[in-house]
């Protein structure tokens, strides 16, 4: 099991920092082309929300693998399980339903890192 969490845990640590990275760091326009809900959020939102899942993306491996507060990486799990509910929210709102599947899929992995790492 401990392998399998690893897995999990170093690819969905990864995926949430480069998704996090490109928000934080590709001005708004530029995500637009991809990501159309940008459209519904400020530029410093959408910047806070890449940011967020860069740390998160962090939280998932660093604490564990350190040994340093290794609770941080199951609270960084459900913290992203968190951002996935709200962005099914937003997808859903939008009618943009192939969003919502990726959303549970990485909603749900985050929640196996959780609840194996508590």
């Amino acid at each position: 099991m401990n392998i399998a969490l690893w897995i999990v845990q170093i690819l969905l640590g990864l995926a949430f920092f480069a998704a996090g990275l490109m928000k934080s760091t590709q001005p708004k326009e530029k995500l637009r082309a991809n990501l159309g809900w940008v459209d519904d959020y400020s530029a410093g939102m959408v910047k806070l929300i890449g940011v967020s899942e860069v740390l998160g993306g962090i939280g998932l491996i660093a604490p564990w693998a350190t040994g340093i507060a290794p609770v941080l990486t199951p609270i960084a799990a459900v913290a992203l399980a968190g951002v996935m509910v709200a962005a099914a929210v937003v997808h859903l709102r939008r009618k943009e339903y192939p969003g919502i599947v990726f959303n549970v899929i990485l909603g749900a992995l985050a929640v196996f890192v959780a609840v194996g790492r508590f």
